[in-house]
């Protein structure tokens, strides 16, 4: 008779995301040694959505992810995870449209592998939307009209929800950071005008 096996469904808390699958599985079977958890991986014994995964495997959301080691951040988030807000542009770095966080930095995810994402917090224009971080900087762009076609705009706001954690910057500080972001629209002006209306704000809520 073939041998019997049991089955568990884990499931992967969102603090794991980002983690390698043989981390992750070690933190939430701590009973077992890493040894042997390194030898259910290899041997097929741990699957995910059906699928024998690699220990280097990604833990994103809450699933594991395969990641080639060639591929980019910026193609990972788009068309593995379907987080399309982050733009693809020029893909060698110039033009800002790709900009995501990588623990609290703005980062070129055209620039970065995505194996390079092991272990650390990469936030989108998604995550930042969804946790209201740059609810404010959306709104005074909507009544500024600082964006037209769009394309920039989520680069345009990774970039400056780094900067606006720093303290109230200067219009000239302001555009020293955005000269990392290319805009054919809008000339920059009520981009402007809109994170310096929106920095003053944070400026007088301070105590």
């Amino acid at each position: 008779m073939p041998p019997k096996f049991q089955t568990h469904r884990l499931e992967f808390p969102p603090e794991l995301a980002g983690r390698r699958l043989d981390q992750a599985l070690a933190t939430l079977l701590p009973q077992y040694s890493r040894t042997r958890i390194q030898r259910w991986i290899e041997d097929g014994a741990v699957r995910v959505n059906g699928l024998a995964p690699r220990a280097r495997d990604v833990v994103v959301g809450g699933e594991a992810a395969t990641v080639e080691a060639r591929l980019h951040l910026a193609d990972f988030l788009r068309h593995a995870l379907r987080l399309t807000g982050t733009h693809v542009g020029c893909e060698h770095g110039v033009c800002g449209a790709c900009n995501v966080m990588i623990d609290g930095r703005s980062a070129r995810s055209c620039l970065t592998l995505a194996v390079q994402a092991d272990g650390v917090n990469v936030e989108t224009i998604e995550g930042l939307t969804e946790r209201n971080a740059i609810v404010e900087l959306q709104r005074e762009f909507v009544a500024r009209n600082a964006l037209q076609c769009g394309y920039c705009t989520p680069g345009v706001l990774v970039t400056v929800a780094e900067l606006l954690v720093r303290g109230k910057p200067s219009r000239a500080q302001i555009r020293e950071a955005l000269s990392g972001n290319y805009c054919r629209c809008t000339g920059y002006h009520a981009i402007v005008d809109a994170i310096e209306a929106v920095a003053a704000r944070h400026l007088d809520a301070k105590p």
